[in-house]
Order: C-alpha cells, then structure tokens, then sequence
C-alpha cells in the first residue's frame, strides 16, 4: 500500500512540475497532500518547523555568498580579460582559441560555482571573437556547452555545498575531491578539440603572428586578478584556515574590491548583483524548503525503506547500483534541474548508498558528475537554454554537437569508479574538514 501511495505522490509531483508551477510550490504542494491525506501527523507544525530547519543551516549561508561573487564577476571587466590572457598560450595547439572555451570555463568555475552562469560568461566573452575569426559555429558552441558544465565540478560548487548539506558531509572534503576530477574532466575536452580539429584541419583558421614568450608573459597579466581571487578563495579552505562559509565572505569582498579597482563596479552594478544572487537563492532555497518537506512527508509514509529494500533485494553490485544510479539520474535530468534532482534524492536514497558501503564524499562527486551531463540533455538542460539565448540555435542541434563531451563525461565516471583515488586521494591527504 505505500508503494502505491508513493507512487500516485510521484505522478502528481511529475503532473504538478509539467504545469509549469513552481518546483519549490509543487514539492511543498505534493509533501502537503501525502502528509495530510496519509500519515497521522499534523501537515501544519510539520512544515514550518521543516521549511525553518532547511533554510537556517549556516553551513548553507556559504551559497548565497559564492552566488554573489560570481554575479560581481560577470558584471566586470575581469571576466573578459580571460580570453585576452589565455589566447597567446593556446593559438599554436590543435584547435588553436577553440581551447578557450574549456579553459576559460575552468577558471570561471573556481570563481563562480554554476554551471549555467559559467557557461553564459564565458560565451559571452569567446563566441563572438572565435566566429570573428572564422571558427565554425559546431565545434565552438558544442564544446562551450560541455566545458560549461565545469562549473558544478570544479571548486566552489553551489551543488557541492547543497549536497554536503543534505548528506551532512564536509563541503571542505567535496571542493578538494572535486579538483583533480574537474582537471581530468578539462583535459579530456581538450583532448577532443584537438582530435577533432587534426580531422578537420580545413575548418581550422590559422594561427595568428608567432610571440615570444615575454609577449606571452605580458598578455598574461590579464589573469592576475583572477587567479588572485581563485587562490584567495580556495586556498583559506584546502589549508584549513577557513571554512567554505568564510571563504565566500573572502571570495565576495576580493570581487567587490577587484570590481573597484579595475573601475566596473558601480552603483548600479552593485545592486544589480546583488538582486540578482538573492533571486537565484530565493529560487533555491524554496526548492530546498518543498524538497526537505516532501522527504518527510515520503519518510512518514515510508518510501525511503521500501526503496532501500526493493534494491537491497535485487543484490546488486556496487558496480551496478552506480549504473542503475547513473540512468536514473540522467532520466529524472531530462525533467528537473541539478539542485532539485539531488535535493530530492538523496535523503531517500542515503541509506541505500550507505549500505552498499560507499564513500558518501566519493558518491557526491559522481552525483555532481551525473548532474553535469543532465546539463546538455534536453529538454531541461540549462546550458542548452544558455546557449540558445547566446546563439539563437535550436536546443536539438546544440544538444547533438554537445553528444560528444557527454560521452566523455560518461568515460569519466567509468574512470572515477575504476580508479577513486582521483576523487579521494586529495580530501584523505588534506587538514581542511
């Protein structure tokens, strides 16, 4: 009787999300129904004490902090120094400034923590230039979609710190496990840039005029503030000297201070970015609230432990609970949005994972990972909603020329479960907690 119970809140859930309600107002609405109509608990006291506990963390005050340094960024002149620092370096490698779009996005990810707010920056910055310079339009927006998925992975990650939250794991230990997978993950797209470009010579324009290295050096002063910034933020928490809630405090007063010097931070920029990272968390902190509500209401009835013995009963691997893991996380990111995917899931499937005896900071990688590919699969892939506002090119065509970083991404995984000391040799070997 609670499977089927579960399952009509599903459907409804799913019904609810397909109207187009909001899906922090439809997890509220879905939790409300199953706590009122199914479970002796009053609905009432239950929710507000929830919708409190869920949105007071501190640890989750480090959010909204690292969503405002990225909004300061984007608003400066800082962002497209990048591509002026980063093109001498790259002009003489197979694909010459198409790797742009990968590096950049790594470096924007260190400093921003979203995937879509990487990819809209750095398209913003090299999509006009490499078309200027006659790169085409396929391989350019293809691997922009890819690299901009970076943001979730590479350190400081909004999803990172909503993970930690929800499995109550060291957000510290989840940025240091996510820096040599997202630098692993960075090299494979550029591997494939190069491979498709030594198959496409005849698309490739040609290098610009030979520089020495002192003129590569001096373009190179573009990235000084900020790798700055980068260094500031994420070495106070390797080396312990912060938590992540204190080094997004840093990470917020080096961008404003950044923004005053280099003359873009301005009344109105200020206000815009700071409204700006208050509506993201708005809308995310109303997902958190309807997802922590709906997880009790589903634990009172209890979803939690009939899921956790249905696949307690089918004896799988740990091999193969990844992969039954990894297409569920793929399907339900055809419809939901990385935050409300792991909002949703991981209080239920908690027990679960722990039982398969996995390391929960090695699971928050591979989730991250998983969710990143949900970010190029339509028909709620944001960077593919990023992309066609920057390019005005249908979603199915920049799905398809992103197929291949997806398959990559998909290597990736089978790499971290095979080897997880890339995940896990940084987060053992450091004093940050």
């Amino acid at each position: 009787m609670d499977i089927l119970i579960s399952l009509g809140l599903i459907l409804l859930m799913f019904a609810l999300l397909g109207s187009g309600l909001w899906i922090g107002l439809a997890l509220l609405g879905v939790g409300l129904v199953g706590m009122e109509f199914f479970t002796p608990r009053p609905a009432g006291d239950a929710m507000a004490l929830t919708i409190w506990g869920a949105t007071s963390s501190w640890t989750l005050t480090a959010l909204p902090l690292f969503l405002w340094m990225g909004e300061i960024l984007f608003r400066s002149k800082l962002s497209g120094d990048l591509f002026k620092g980063l093109a001498p370096w790259v002009d003489r490698l197979p694909g010459r400034l198409l790797h742009t779009n990968v590096i950049g996005c790594a470096i924007f990810a260190a400093i921003s923590g979203s995937s879509s707010a990487t990819c809209a920056t750095i398209g913003k910055i090299t999509l006009p230039e490499l078309r200027r310079r006659g790169y085409p339009d396929d391989i350019a927006i293809g691997s922009l979609a890819g690299a901009g998925t970076l943001g979730l992975l590479i350190p400081p990650s909004i999803i990172m710190i909503v993970y930690g939250v929800a499995a109550n794991v060291s957000i510290a230990k989840l940025f240091l496990a996510g820096v040599i997978p997202g630098l692993f993950l960075a090299a494979l797209f550029m591997g494939y840039i190069m491979v498709w470009s030594l198959l496409h010579k005849e698309k490739i324009p040609p290098a610009g005029p030979r520089l020495t290295f002192l003129q590569k050096l001096d373009a190179s002063r573009h990235l000084i503030p900020t790798v700055s910034l980068i260094v500031a933020v994420l070495g106070s928490i390797y080396s312990g000297v912060a938590t992540a809630t204190e080094a997004a405090a840093v990470g917020v007063a080096g961008a404003l201070a950044l923004a005053w010097l280099e003359g873009s931070l301005t009344w109105a920029s200020f206000k815009d970015g700071l409204f700006a990272s208050t509506r993201v968390y708005c809308m995310i902190g109303l997902i958190l609230a309807g997802a922590a509500f709906l997880t009790l209401a589903m634990g009172f009835i209890g979803l939690p432990r009939n899921l956790a013995e249905f696949i307690g009963s089918l004896h799988l691997s740990q091999f193969s609970l990844l992969m039954l893991l990894l297409v569920f996380f793929t399907v339900l990111g055809c419809f939901l949005d990385g935050i409300s995917m792991v909002v949703l899931t991981i209080a239920v499937l908690l027990p679960t994972l722990e039982a398969a005896k996995l390391d929960l900071i090695w699971v928050g990688i591979f989730i991250v990972l998983v969710v990143e590919m949900a970010q190029i699969t339509p028909p709620v892939g944001f960077n593919l909603f990023v992309l066609q506002n920057l390019t005005r090119k249908e979603i199915g065509w920049i799905a398809l020329k992103s197929m291949p970083l997806f398959f990559l991404m998909l290597f990736a995984v089978l790499v971290m479960y095979f080897v997880p000391e890339l995940v896990l040799w940084l987060p053992n070997h450091s004093s940050a907690g």
